[in-house]
């Protein structure tokens, strides 16, 4: 069966999980021109998209009985699961046609699955994780890493469009997620290097602004140096990404790590740091909070800090 190309005015999307990232990325598609269907375990987090004209349904399967293509953007891979593969799940409500894009950073072998379980019933899964955090999610510049049925991945294009600015097809079904491993393995010591270097500035007495401006315009120059760094200057420790979810994301990644057979000192490291962070009671706050344990460490309190 041939896939139908999605499009604003015709495709019904429904959309699970209307968190810090979904609630944009599902909005963008709104201001699309596509008509939505959301469901959320909080229904109160859902309000702006419904304030757009979303409608409201009660269970994932009640989402899909009702549209064409299903996105879920939720939070730990067991809720992948419930949500996708449980018996009030979007497979329960697929038929045959029907594409259901996952979004959530989660196990390569989870996506595979669902793939398995999907084409039982003539559906087509993509799975495709994000990068970007909060900020790119509300400024459509997200970079997506899609694995699944590239047939389905081509249909879809639009709603791509709509979200991201760096669209990267990684292969079949699991590929997208194995990507977004990478990319957060590249994050974690790269978060380690952005808070020490601002310590390192900090206690030499230099002025942090001038001291970014000097190095984020160099080779060592990142989005992260640029935007979270920036964050922890001005003591901003809000959530653009949980440290729970960074947490899980680590797991995820060492766990494929051993399975591959590969040695991962870096990630390993960073992986304990960041469970330290959790247990300091900072497991709702942004990733860029690890500068706060690291500057404990150094017996700094970065927050009480003078010039």
């Amino acid at each position: 069966m041939a896939i139908q190309k999605v499009a604003p005015g015709e495709t019904r999307i429904g959309w699970i999980g209307t968190g810090v990232m979904g609630s944009s990325m599902c909005g963008h598609l709104i201001d699309a021109g596509f008509h939505a269907t959301v469901c959320n375990r909080t229904k109160d987090k859902a309000a702006c998209l419904l304030d757009k004209g979303a409608q409201w349904a009660d269970t994932p399967n009640a989402v899909a009985e009702t549209s064409d293509a299903i996105f879920t953007m939720v939070s730990f891979p067991a809720d992948v699961r419930h949500v996708i593969l449980g018996p009030d799940g979007v497979l329960a409500g697929c038929r045959e046609g029907h594409l259901v894009v996952d979004m959530t950073t989660s196990e390569p072998s989870l996506a595979v699955e669902i793939a398995e379980a999907a084409a039982k019933v003539g559906a087509y899964t993509v799975d495709a994780p994000v990068s970007g955090g909060d900020v790119g999610a509300r400024e459509a510049r997200l970079s997506i890493m899609i694995g699944g049925d590239k047939e389905a991945v081509d249909a879809l294009g639009p709603c791509w469009e709509a979200m991201a600015k760096t669209i990267g097809y990684q292969g079949g079904p699991g590929a997208g997620q194995h990507t977004k491993m990478i990319n957060q393995t590249l994050l974690t010591t790269t978060m380690i290097g952005v808070c020490e270097g601002l310590l390192y500035a900090y206690k030499a007495g230099l002025d942090l602004e001038t001291v970014m401006k000097s190095v984020a315009s160099g080779a060592v120059g990142s989005w992260l140096l640029s935007n979270l760094g920036v964050r922890i200057i001005n003591n901003n420790f809000d959530p653009g990404f949980f440290v729970e979810h960074f947490i899980k994301d680590m797991g995820i990644a060492l766990d494929e790590s051993k399975r591959m057979g590969l040695s991962m000192p870096g990630l390993a490291l960073a992986h304990q740091l960041y469970l330290s962070l959790q247990a300091l009671g900072h497991g709702r706050d942004g990733i860029q909070a690890l500068h706060l344990a690291l500057a404990a460490m150094s017996n700094i309190d970065w927050k009480n800090r003078k010039p």
